[in-house]
């Protein structure tokens, strides 16, 4: 049941919608109120809650696993880098929880209690793994923040300059936080949830990209005096365009983050201007911030380009550039489960397997244009590991304080173009990039589908053929060759061949064992004598040896004659007998008529796979171009690690 007071500091109605809160905020007046039970106690004005493009506010609802829902608290924490804010929800079956929202993500936690020890904050690293409630979890965050303001309900007190020391823990989509806030740690576990899967109704005015519904602030750069702005106080840095001078715009004196440049070379131009508004995936984006980062790798410095886009319900995106190719990049809430210790291999997410492309030991920040979110300056660094699945990319990056997953998709320039209505082109694209698709891979796909579908269609011709034109035998007769008789010709009886044109086989099936044999044959028209000669040699050899039996050569053999004319013929054999095993062989001779050839079908056959082979060879090129910019190059023809 509500429990409604009145603010002792104005007078205006205080109502503690849940029985676990025990402090709230006077929305009136700002006072902080601790609740005993009916009477309310004033300990202090509490500080104004920082503009930020939230679409929550105090009097959300929605459902969470099928639990209607309200937002009835909110805690502000501010850390190194920036500002999150914490929701405190109650449900209608009275339990409470948190809805963590930090760039447009969302993290719903419970908090849960926990028998074992929690491990101390200082032993804790980003990227350790261990066991926790009873599942493996990987330390994704370690935060040193602290708690700037607050509104409505809250289970305990706040105000500016609470600490609060938290590490954030990750196992696929589940969530978890260490609050070392408290005596004895507390721990919340719940998972990454979606903005529309939450049902929420009695949002704020939609902030939707590029309408700019907060008061923008205005000054000049304190290195070169160029005009400067931040369209929120959300925004906690902004690099100056002209020199490159980074600003904090949390401090009211616009002190500097890191100092004018001064190098303006064309690597640091940006090819995709700030305040650029466009729509990827059918959802406004606009374009306020730009990072340069570089690395060094044997010698070479390599530059690409990371620019940061405002999105809807007051999330972010990046759209990343290195010579000409384009990704967008969202960062992942469920991500991989192996996500601890990096591994030079492959990563299995949302149905896909990425291998590794490449490590970067130090992707330096060496540019700063437009606003962030974040207190980016020049000089920060982080580790990048990249895998890949074409068109997908899948990067990990990793600081001393925190592991960030993300995945981006691979974006052509020309569709880039389109989706912020460029007037002038960008510039083409230069080699082959990580995650770009292979041209050949469709291709290739359709071509092997042509040459199955084509090489199905000619076997049923052949089989038809077969069918429909089978061989007719006309002589079978067993013949016997002797040493007694080496130096004889044998005979056979005569058959008889009708048609213009006929096409004769000749089989003969021999009884050969570890031995050899010649035949002369001759094919004789008996009314004409014309005659078609043909010297053929048989060999079969078979034994046993370190336990396998092994064979090679045949006992049969064929001889197709062509083109022979109607009339009566008979078979001449001069067999030739091996000298050194003198023994008797028998052969069964078949002479048979017609029949459908097998050799232009092959021969098609082989003619039709001259084109998957083309495209796999141009495919596989690709692969090579792709894999020789990654950690995985094959070797170079001609590379040799000895000394001449």
């Amino acid at each position: 049941m509500a429990l409604a007071a009145s603010c002792p500091s104005c007078g205006a109605p205080v109502v503690f919608k849940s029985a676990a809160s025990i402090f709230a905020v006077c929305e009136y007046c700002q006072s902080t109120l601790v609740r005993h039970d009916q009477a309310l106690e004033d300990i202090g004005k509490m500080a104004a809650l920082a503009e930020d493009r939230s679409r929550l506010q105090l009097g959300t609802e929605g459902r969470y696993q099928g639990v209607h829902f309200a937002l009835i608290g909110r805690i502000q924490l501010k850390y190194s880098q920036g500002l999150w804010n914490e929701w405190y929800l109650l449900f209608d079956d009275l339990r409470t929880g948190w809805l963590s929202e930090a760039s447009g993500e969302y993290v719903l936690t419970f908090v849960q209690p926990v028998q074992e020890p929690l491990p101390p904050l200082d032993d804790l690293k980003v990227g350790q793994r261990f066991a926790l409630a009873s599942q493996p979890w990987t330390v994704s965050n370690i935060e040193q923040a602290e708690c700037i303001a607050g509104q409505g309900e809250l289970p305990f007190r706040v105000g500016a300059g609470y600490p609060v020391a938290t590490v954030d823990l990750r196992n696929g989509a589940n969530f978890a936080t260490l609050d070392y806030s408290e005596t004895p740690p507390l721990l919340f576990t719940g998972e990454a949830v979606e903005f529309k899967a939450l049902q929420l109704s009695n949002l704020r005015t939609a902030m939707a990209v590029p309408e700019k519904t907060v008061e923008v602030r205005v000054f000049r750069c304190p290195s070169c005096g160029a005009p400067m702005s931040a369209r929120s106080r959300e925004i906690l840095a902004v690099g100056c365009v002209s020199c490159g001078a980074v600003v904090n715009t949390a401090d009211k004196n616009y002190q500097l983050l890191s100092k004018a440049q001064g190098n303006r070379a064309e690597q640091y131009m940006l090819r995709l201007p700030l305040g650029s508004q466009g729509r990827l995936e059918d959802k406004s984006v606009e374009v306020i911030g730009c990072l340069v980062r570089q690395t060094k790798s044997e010698g070479v410095t390599y530059y690409w380009r990371e620019y940061l886009l405002a999105a809807e319900n007051g999330s972010y995106r990046w759209l990343t550039e290195y010579n000409g190719h384009w990704n967008v990049v969202d960062v992942l809430s469920d991500v991989p489960k192996k996500s601890g210790a990096i591994e030079i291999g492959e990563v299995r997410y949302g149905g896909e397997v990425y291998r590794h492309y490449s490590t970067t030991q130090s992707a330096t920040v060496v540019q700063v244009s437009g606003e962030f979110n974040w207190r980016v300056k020049l000089g920060d660094a982080v580790r990048v590991i990249d895998y890949v699945a074409p068109p997908l990319l899948l990067s990990v990056e990793r600081s001393p304080q925190e592991q960030t997953w993300s995945r981006g998709r691979y974006l052509a320039a020309v569709d880039l173009a389109a989706a912020f209505n460029l007037k002038k082109p960008l510039p083409e694209p230069l080699g082959v990039f990580a995650n770009q698709p292979n041209p050949w891979a469709e291709t290739h796909r359709h071509v092997c589908r042509l040459f199955w579908k084509l090489a199905g269609l000619l076997l049923l011709v052949q089989l038809l053929f077969v069918a429909l034109g089978g061989g007719k035998l006309l002589l079978r007769q067993e013949l016997v060759f002797s040493p007694l008789i080496a130096e004889s010709t044998l005979q056979t009886r005569a058959f008889e061949v009708r048609g213009r044109s006929n096409k004769l086989t000749v089989h003969n099936n021999t009884s050969l064992d570890n031995n050899w044999l010649g035949l002369e044959l001759v094919l004789i028209n008996k009314a004409t004598g014309m005659a078609w000669p043909v010297t053929r040699e048989l060999a079969y050899y078979w034994g046993h040896e370190g336990g396998e039996n092994w064979s090679e050569g045949r006992r049969n053999d064929e001889v197709v004659f062509l083109d022979i004319p109607a009339g009566t013929y008979y078979l001449t054999v001069d067999p030739d007998l091996a000298p050194e095993k003198p023994v008797q062989i028998s052969d069964t001779l078949e002479v048979w008529r017609g029949g459908a050839g097998w050799s232009n079908f092959f021969l098609a056959l082989v003619f039709l796979a001259i084109f998957p082979i083309f495209s796999r060879l141009r495919h596989a090129a690709f692969e090579a171009r792709r894999w020789a910019e990654s950690d995985h190059a094959p070797p170079v023809n001609g590379d040799s690690d000895s000394d001449d």
